[in-house]
């Protein structure tokens, strides 16, 4: 499924100026108040990414925007976990999920570049499976929004609310920033919305089944990221 937005998109310098109104109006304010900015502001150019560790920002933007777009990174690594999580998302909902895929399959870009390229160039393989992928399909949004928040690693501990991304050249709004672990499965357990069962098995952060560990208790939640390698980041957020 293609990613569309149903408006055309304004220039550049359009949507930078916005996104500096956007922080002046919404200072720190809650993820709600965030949200319904970014609703009233960029009305069927706005689009959700998610990995699917739970559908929190799918069902709050949902209140706002209903049927808004969530675009899902389908890297063909997934776990099997995360894929229902997907697919509850999709029937639950008030949403329309897009998935998201790179130009060549997994079996493509093995004969390609050899097996495993995750293993022996995981920059690359996150840049072809999951950067470039989210650059094409946001082509046409205004807007994106992430679940990005700050107590996830010392790199992430300045994430604003709302900034343009200088990199696909659109707003980026990240509602969660302010947010705790816990206070977002506290929001899923009181809308009952779906939630990856790996959370539950000490997998604090999801990615792809061969770049994703379990984590001790008490250790860095993304430190199961890319266990053992001088990475922390697939370049999405960077």
């Amino acid at each position: 499924m293609t990613a569309v937005a149903t408006r055309t998109r304004r220039s550049t310098d359009q949507l930078r100026a916005l996104a500096h109104d956007g922080q002046r109006l919404v200072g720190e304010g809650s993820a709600d108040e965030v949200v319904a900015w970014a609703a009233r502001t960029f009305p069927g150019t706005l689009a959700v990414a998610s990995s699917m560790e739970t559908g929190v920002l799918p069902h709050l933007v949902s209140q706002h925007a209903p049927g808004v777009d969530v675009l899902f990174l389908d890297t063909g690594y997934h776990f099997a976990e995360t894929l229902g999580a997907r697919d509850e998302v999709d029937l639950t909902l008030d949403v329309t999920v897009v998935d998201v895929r790179a130009r060549l399959s997994v079996a493509e870009q093995d004969a390609r570049f050899g097996p495993r390229l995750h293993d022996r160039d995981p920059a690359s393989c996150c840049r072809m499976r999951k950067v470039e992928p989210l650059r094409e399909a946001l082509t046409g949004y205004e807007c994106w929004m992430s679940g990005v928040r700050r107590d996830e690693s010392a790199a992430r501990a300045d994430t604003p609310l709302v900034t343009f991304d200088e990199t696909n050249g659109i707003v980026k709004v990240n509602p969660l920033a302010a947010w705790t672990h816990d206070r977002m499965l506290g929001y899923g357990l009181m809308h009952r919305v779906p939630v990856n069962l790996l959370l539950s098995d000490e997998y604090p952060s999801i990615g792809c089944a061969p770049c994703t560990a379990r984590v001790e208790p008490g250790a860095d939640p993304r430190s199961g990221r890319w266990a053992g390698l001088d990475k922390t980041e697939c370049g999405i957020h960077q």
